[in-house]
């Protein structure tokens, strides 16, 4: 087994998940990602794969039908899996974080109709915050949300879906303004609701319209759409929680998961980009000999190596820190930071050491090259991790006089 990016003290149950997922991922994922990828085509069997693995239920609770097992365990599956093709990790991850919303902070009712389907990926989640004019500026939010007797109505465009046409279940955020004082924190003028819809795009149910994919440069094959409510009714009961204001908390909560999930998305690309420079560079001759010979050539190894290894450590530090119960956006957030830059600075030294052949789709690396951006802006861009990073460090370190 390779020396880099391994994790101590993991159960037997944990090992044996992580060995048949990377089974799973070399016979399946690798082999497939590339033209699938070219192809901008959605991974069906791929994801049916998945189902019968268990992953979509692997931090669903037993008595809900899922695996009940941690965070950890689910940050080094969705490493494992990005190392073979990361939009099947995006799959995954918004589902993941809309069913831990629900876990953590669904009422009893809401837990019962959603988790058990969600553990078999008979429904599939997908998480909304971002509008066309507003990304990290969750507050600027202008999608509504008004009560109706026995049901809310709501208007409003959101942005960036992933999973947004392949999903049944989207957790929403949007205003509640008029369950809220003037005096009232915006924080507290917001709520989550759970949106269950049909797959699909167009008008896929009154009121709602999934409008299309938007093309991307990389993380292609998963959709990525907007969503626009036009006087879409649902009943009260879909509120998250079951209590208003609370929408921007419960998001919070999911994100910082999701920030150890962007983590783990890092590393296995970083992983991925370094296994395939350490191969070709062994393979690729240049002057009698192969260029991993060249001190120049293995320096560039050196530091990948050492930063893959770095981004390991922190994610892994990340998930346990949360598993512990503990608050964790310090640690989420620098892991999300290191991590994706360095999966920048990875993907981008494993295209030098390839050369021209890194510039041609039919090597690897190019879908890498394009793949890696998405991670410095999911969850937040580098500059929100470092200001959450800064923030959290200064309560740590408050001035002693």
């Amino acid at each position: 087994m390779a020396r880099l990016a391994q994790t101590d003290g993991l159960t037997e149950d944990q090992s044996y998940i992580l060995a048949a997922v990377h089974d799973f991922v070399e016979k399946e994922i690798i082999p497939n990602a590339n033209t699938l990828e070219h192809a901008d085509e959605y991974p069906t069997d791929i994801v049916e794969g998945l189902k019968e693995l268990g992953v979509f239920g692997l931090v669903i609770p037993e008595e809900y039908g899922g695996l009940g097992e941690s965070l950890l365990t689910y940050a080094l599956v969705v490493e494992e899996i990005a190392r073979g093709w990361m939009s099947v990790s995006g799959v995954i991850n918004t589902h993941f974080i809309v069913a831990y919303m629900i876990m953590q902070h669904g009422t009893d009712e809401q837990k019962q109709r959603y988790l058990p389907r969600m553990a078999t990926g008979e429904v599939r989640g997908a998480f909304s915050m971002s509008e066309p004019g507003c990304g990290s500026d969750v507050a600027a939010i202008t999608s509504k949300a008004v009560r109706d007797g026995e049901e809310y109505v709501l208007n409003g465009q959101k942005m960036w879906l992933t999973n947004g046409g392949s999903s049944t279940l989207v957790a929403t955020l949007m205003r509640t303004d008029e369950d809220a004082g003037e005096d009232v924190s915006v924080y507290r003028k917001m709520s989550t609701f759970l949106i269950e819809k049909p797959a699909g795009f167009g008008e896929v149910m009154p009121g709602l319209t999934i409008p299309g994919k938007i093309d991307k440069m990389g993380y292609k094959g998963v959709d990525t759409t907007e969503m626009v409510m036009d006087n879409l009714r649902l009943p009260a009961d879909q509120l998250l929680g079951g209590t208003t204001g609370k929408g921007f908390y419960q998001m919070m909560d999911g994100v910082e998961v999701g920030r150890v999930n962007v983590a783990a998305r890092a590393c296995g690309v970083a992983l991925r980009a370094f296994e395939l420079a350490a191969d070709y560079s062994q393979l690729r001759e240049t002057f009698g000999k192969p260029i991993a010979q060249h001190q120049a050539v293995q320096f560039r190894l050196a530091e990948m190596a050492t930063k893959v290894e770095a981004s390991h450590l922190m994610m892994v530090r990340a998930a346990r820190t949360k598993d512990s119960g503990e608050r964790n956006d310090l640690e989420a957030g620098m892991a999300k930071y290191l991590a994706s830059e360095y999966c920048k600075e990875v993907v981008e030294d494993s295209f030098r050491i390839h050369g021209g052949y890194g510039y041609s789709k039919e090597y690897e690396i190019e879908r890498l090259y394009r793949e890696a951006p998405m991670l410095m802006i999911g969850e937040g861009t580098a500059d929100i991790q470092r200001m959450i990073i800064g923030r959290r460090v200064l309560e740590e370190y408050q001035l002693r006089r």
